[in-house]
């Protein structure tokens, strides 16, 4: 009940130590959860000792809890948590073995598995540079160095995660993702989605290279090696992808994430992160998304939908209000 939970202020230490739970250490990044005791399965990948039995039946009966695997999406998450309650510093982020685990998943191509089973998606680029980001780490493509000689690393861990990713094949992977149409899909030669729009363009601007859009120079990848298709260069790339996004406003003043798909709530903010990213907010008629909004919000509990007429639910609610700021 929230009378038992404290103010948010009071709540943010409890759940610190919760986003630290969820923390995997054998693989150096964050799960989505963490488990009140192990799980037999769990145990089964761990190495066997001198009274294996009696050792297992100890951890099945251990309530320490256990965190999921690490994974990218969840890794994200928990810094940004960390961030917002301003624990970055604190002396439980291993900080050298989160950035490890973050470049273990960069595959040659310069794409991020988003964890050890090898799934490959531009979520996970974004998820990878901005994770590297917040932990002050990120190696800038200059030759991985700014104008003032700096690789982008926290110098107090500097040594301990250089080199960390190979930024500029991370940034030539996530162009080579650019369709025809302007758009990003997930991988070389998917349909271009407003959501994964958002994480090309948010990875690209981390990564300083948001400029290459408009590169007319610029052929990352001139064999086809990715396999995608032929992206627009030049002038036209920031372009194209603005209006590519702009036409994503349906009639109702909603937004969707692909052609012919109904408005939806949460891609109010995919879409207009990747405006104000590139300077084009104003392409669209913010007013009408505004009242589109507030249309699905829910008269009885003050929740938001997807669109009007559903059940409201936090997901929505939560991305209507970032659309509204």
């Amino acid at each position: 009940r929230p009378s038992e939970r404290g103010t948010p202020k009071e709540s943010r230490p409890a759940i610190v130590d919760w986003v630290f739970d969820c923390y995997d250490p054998r693989t150096g990044g964050f799960g989505g959860n963490c488990s009140q005791r192990q799980h037999p399965q769990r145990l089964a990948r761990q190495p066997p000792t001198d009274n294996d039995q009696n050792q297992r039946q100890f951890l099945l009966n251990d309530e320490t809890p256990c965190p999921h695997d690490g994974h990218l999406l969840y890794t994200l998450s928990a810094l940004q948590i960390l961030a917002i309650a301003g624990k970055l510093n604190d002396p439980r982020l291993d900080k050298p073995a989160i950035a490890a685990f973050i470049s273990s998943l960069q595959n040659e191509d310069g794409s991020f598995s988003g964890d050890e089973w090898g799934e490959v998606d531009t979520r996970f680029s974004y998820c990878a540079l901005s994770s590297l980001a917040l932990l002050g780490c990120l190696p800038l493509p200059n030759d991985d160095k700014d104008e003032e000689g700096n690789d982008g690393c926290d110098d107090k861990h500097k040594e301990a995660i250089k080199p960390v990713i190979d930024i500029k094949k991370a940034v030539s992977y996530i162009l080579s993702c650019r369709n025809f149409d302007g758009g990003f899909g997930s991988i070389p030669g998917a349909e271009s989605h407003a959501g994964q729009v958002f994480c090309c363009i948010g990875a690209l601007s981390i990564a300083h290279s948001l400029h290459l859009l408009n590169d007319e120079n610029n052929d990352t990848d001139p064999k086809n090696t990715h396999g995608g298709n032929a992206s627009p260069g030049g002038r036209a790339g920031a372009d194209l992808l603005s209006w590519w996004l702009a036409e994503r406003q349906c009639d109702s003043g909603g937004l969707n994430g692909r052609p012919e798909k109904q408005a939806d709530v949460c891609y109010s903010w995919w879409i207009l992160s990747a405006l104000s990213i590139m300077g084009r907010v104003d392409w669209i008629n913010r007013k009408k998304l505004g009242q589109f909004i507030l249309n699905c919000q829910d008269d009885d509990d003050g929740g938001i939908a997807d669109r009007p007429g559903d059940m409201p639910d936090v997901y929505h609610t939560f991305f209507g209000l970032a659309g509204l700021s």
